[in-house]
């Protein structure tokens, strides 16, 4: 129970259910103040204080389970690292997988429960084979299977969201309000929780070394200087401050981050556009397609693909390919997934979910982003 209105009537319609439900509010922060601002943030006392009067409020027991270390380790750091390679990442997603389903679904079941039960938008539906498949909720506009699309089908048996078929956020504030939740008007957070005032270059200024170099445009030639090539991600256009504008005029955007040579490339919008996208660190939201296992390993299979988590699913086909051990079934298997549309401005480290229809099949993270327009 994060002291949000979404997973406190997620618990109300849990108990309404006859489940036998306890309130865990986990404590991520180690420095958590004590109050929010806004929308901004999240795991702060105010919270905890939320998520037990909900609990006090549906008469059932609350606990704070201490897992800052891990959310520092597992997130946090990785966070930093993967900036620090000049990558994009999802805390997010790193959030669900290492923290919310596994740290803490570890624990709740070594203590007997069943499942973890979440706000969260999303569905558990059980498929032909009677196996758990992932899907989108009612509410595509609320719909966060993207961000969940990290689940293994192991962890899929013992999730619980009850909010899945809710059409609408406004009808989960009415119910709040109706129970006498007092979180019924409660502003939804927003942007990285651990980074409250939404400064995220001047966080990662304090948290990685940063070095003035050069920013180049495509062909290579210095077009202006920068603070610190980390602090950037592919598509920014904002806070370049170049000394020479394009021939054309028209704005430049970041293309490529290089953190070797400490240089940031950057070019017109039409070379953010991408077709292939190639993925690492795969998994399956359940059973994966009969295409990406077995003898059939390396064929390519319908799918659409979503590389933010509220943007819009793109037609595509997708494949694995081996990685370096060779092996089919290797965690190191790369997904390629070519595009029927193009995107725009897609960067490494960010997370590549596919889709059937309102199925999530799976993720990997990004590794390499391909323009064509930018090869040719």
């Amino acid at each position: 129970m994060s002291g949000g209105v979404d997973s406190a009537v997620a618990a109300a319609r849990a108990v309404e259910a006859g489940h036998d439900v306890v309130g865990v509010h986990l404590a991520l922060n180690r420095m958590p103040g004590t109050l929010r601002t806004g929308s901004r943030g999240c795991c702060t006392i105010e919270d905890s204080n939320d998520a037990w009067r909900a609990c006090d409020r549906l008469g059932i027991p609350f606990y704070v389970w201490d897992f800052s270390e891990r959310f520092k380790a597992d997130v946090v750091d990785d966070f930093i690292a993967e900036y620090a390679a000049g990558r994009t990442p999802n805390p997010c997603m790193r959030c669900n997988e290492r923290i919310k389903f596994a740290a803490l679904l570890e624990k709740a079941l070594a203590l007997g429960f069943d499942a973890v039960c979440t706000g969260h938008y999303a569905k558990v539906v059980r498929g032909a084979d009677g196996s758990p498949e992932l899907h989108r909720a009612a509410d595509w506009a609320k719909d966060q299977s993207y961000v969940l699309g990290v689940l293994t089908a192991e962890q899929l048996e013992h999730c619980l969201f009850p909010l899945a078929d809710t059409p609408s956020k406004a009808e989960v504030r009415a119910e709040a309000a109706r129970r006498g939740l007092s979180v019924a008007a409660k502003p939804d957070s927003h942007d990285i929780c651990f980074i409250s005032d939404g400064d995220t270059r001047g966080w990662l200024a304090e948290q990685i070394e940063m070095a003035p170099g050069y920013i180049v445009d495509e062909a290579g030639t210095k077009v202006g200087e920068h603070g610190g090539a980390n602090a950037f991600t592919v598509g920014q256009r904002r806070g370049l401050r170049l000394g020479r504008p394009a021939p054309d005029g028209k704005p430049r955007f970041v293309l490529e981050v290089r953190p070797k040579d400490n240089t940031v490339v950057v070019g017109p919008e039409r070379l953010l556009a991408v077709r292939e996208i190639r993925g690492i660190r795969v998994s399956w939201a359940g059973r994966p397609p009969a295409e990406a296992t077995g003898e059939r390993w390396g064929e390519d299979f319908a799918c659409d693909a979503q590389v933010r988590a509220h943007g819009d699913p793109v037609p595509a086909r997708a494949r694995l390919e081996a990685g370096p051990s060779g092996a089919p079934a290797a965690h190191d298997a790369v997904l390629v997934v070519t595009l029927d549309a193009p995107l725009r401005g897609v960067a490494p480290g960010q997370t590549v979910v596919l889709y059937q229809g309102s199925r999530v099949l799976g993720q990997a993270t990004i590794d390499a982003a391909r323009s064509l327009d930018r090869v040719a």
